[in-house]
């Protein structure tokens, strides 16, 4: 569930949906740019981070498009470039706002792509994502990514928070998702997520001959490895902050080289399947992130949401997609022979 910076989850870990759609602030962002705000810091907001008072003082435009004013220099504090958004201001400080666009505010805009739709009805989408495509804008990946897609293909998509992403898969890692075409549906998705309603299965090829029984359940906490903060890791909950993580894991067909697995995940966590599998020493083919090389023509981690099924969100009914695997992933499991019903 990404680009470039903090790792976002294969899982299902969801956004809350909670705040405004961003378009909004992208609106009020483009109807003010070229403007020069001179503020004044007043007595209720003495001693207050710079940030909030800059919130406060410029309601129509978010907090979020303000930090990136202030990494861009564009907001001086009594005469002086101000970067630190936790800077503490006084009462009577002079404070000038200087508004541009940035690339992050440009970046909800549609960009017309083709997309594998599955399944689609009034209330959601079922997308079948391909390697290499980023779900959510982000450092470095400000644009060209499926929520600009979904902006372009759906004009309703402009008033769901994030264009109704609710979940989110790694960059390069294929397969199926769900995508909410209204805020009822993208409401009730996140619920029926949190509550682990939602079955999501996937195909993985992990590196080496499989060394440990035909299923395996995985229940291992997870978080940001104390040695390496781009990597997520299986952490000592009572030494490090991370959350519980459960995968069951079934061997479908071993290699002398490779093994094909299927994963179920119980939570998603970010990288879960990818932090798994490396903890017991096999990790994904291609996966360089978490030990594995790149083998059999395979440039990614080897990793595809092959099976997605839930009980429809407003009609009740259950529901089940597959998606095949993708060439590449097909191509490496032809090529060592792993053979599978």
């Amino acid at each position: 569930m990404s680009g470039t910076g903090a790792p976002a989850g294969e899982g299902f870990e969801p956004d809350d949906g909670d705040e405004a759609s961003p378009q909004d602030a992208v609106a009020a962002a483009e109807e003010a740019e070229g403007e020069l705000r001179q503020l004044v810091v007043g007595a209720g907001h003495h001693g207050a981070r710079l940030d909030k008072a800059l919130a406060d003082l410029v309601p129509e435009l978010s907090r979020s498009y303000l930090q990136q004013l202030l990494a861009q220099g564009l907001v001086r504090w009594n005469d002086t470039p101000a970067a630190k958004p936790s800077a503490k201001v006084k009462a009577g400080d002079r404070i000038t706002v200087e508004i541009r666009p940035t690339e992050q505010s440009q970046a909800f805009k549609p960009e017309a792509m083709a997309l594998e739709v599955v399944y689609e009805d009034d209330h959601l989408l079922v997308i079948n994502k391909p390697a290499g495509l980023v779900v959510h804008p982000a450092p470095g990946n400000w644009s060209g990514t499926l929520l600009n897609g979904l902006l372009a293909r759906d004009p309703r998509a402009c008033l769901v928070p994030r264009a109704g992403i609710v979940h989110r898969l790694d960059k390069d890692t294929s397969g199926l998702m769900v995508v909410a075409r209204e805020r009822a549906t993208m409401d009730a998705l996140v619920r029926m997520i949190a509550a682990r309603e939602v079955s999501r299965q996937y195909l993985a090829i992990a590196m080496g001959r499989w060394r440990h029984a035909g299923h395996r359940r995985v229940d291992a906490p997870i978080g940001r490895d104390p040695r390496n903060r781009l990597r997520m890791a299986v952490v000592d909950l009572g030494l490090h902050a991370g959350k519980p993580a459960r995968t069951d894991i079934d061997l479908l067909a071993a290699g002398a080289e490779a093994s094909l697995v299927r994963c179920t995940l119980h939570t998603g966590r970010t990288h879960q399947i990818r932090v798994h599998m490396a903890s017991l020493q096999h990790p994904l083919v291609a996966d360089g992130l978490y030990g594995g090389v790149p083998a059999a023509g395979l440039s990614r981690q080897a990793l595809h949401a092959f099976r997605l099924a839930f009980a429809h969100p407003v009609t009740g009914v259950p529901m089940e997609w597959k998606a095949p695997l993708p060439e590449d992933m097909a191509a490496a499991v032809e090529f060592w022979g792993l053979r599978y019903n």
